[in-house]
């Protein structure tokens, strides 16, 4: 009987390369608003200090933690899958999604905040950065919350196996994107001065 052929070559990317098109392509947009935002600044230095005063650095700090644990809880569904541990690796996935759920809550609270003090995209340059830069990742959290979702949907009916399991690796593959955009956007918009 000829071995069982493993379809995710570890000599690859993992998950499938689509997601790594649309990866790139992604973080070359968020590339692009990120040197905008720079140079936007070293424009009005003082403008842009003063306006980050009126961020949260401390909600901000929270769903860094968020993201980056929510990240190790996805890399421990891919190491249960791997072992074929479908449950398992639903519970992992379930976790990393619950924190993707408080992440957004807390930016709805700054998103909130803002709109509240009458703050929109217009009010100032930093403003219209941060609105857009964060409402742009924002959407990517949600997006990745429902690759999650259906994800463990399926590992729950046992849909995965230690043959098959490209799916979990690419809604992992935009996880970690999502998360690592999120680790460059805090300190570029609430921290560096």
């Amino acid at each position: 009987m000829p071995p069982a052929i493993n379809i995710n070559n570890q000599d690859d990317l993992p998950g499938d390369f689509a997601i790594w098109i649309f990866i790139f392509a992604e973080m070359l947009a968020f590339g692009v608003l990120f040197v905008a935002y720079a140079f936007s600044r070293a424009q009005d230095v003082e403008l842009f200090n003063a306006s980050q005063l009126t961020l949260s650095r401390i909600s901000g700090a929270i769903n860094t933690l968020v993201l980056i644990t929510s990240s190790y809880f996805v890399v421990q569904g891919v190491a249960a899958i791997k072992r074929g541990l479908n449950k398992q690796c639903a519970h992992w996935l379930t976790g990393a999604f619950i924190l993707g759920g408080v992440f957004v809550v807390i930016k709805m609270v700054e998103f909130h905040a803002k709109f509240a003090a009458d703050i929109t995209m217009s009010t100032n340059n930093f403003y219209m950065f941060y609105l857009s830069l964060t409402f742009f990742h924002f959407m990517h959290v949600l997006m990745g919350m429902v690759i999650l979702a259906m994800i463990i949907m399926k590992a729950k009916r046992g849909g995965y196996s230690t043959q098959d399991y490209v799916g979990v690796e690419t809604g992992a593959s935009f996880w970690h994107m999502v998360d690592f955009l999120w680790i460059i956007l805090f300190p570029l918009v609430y921290i560096i001065r």
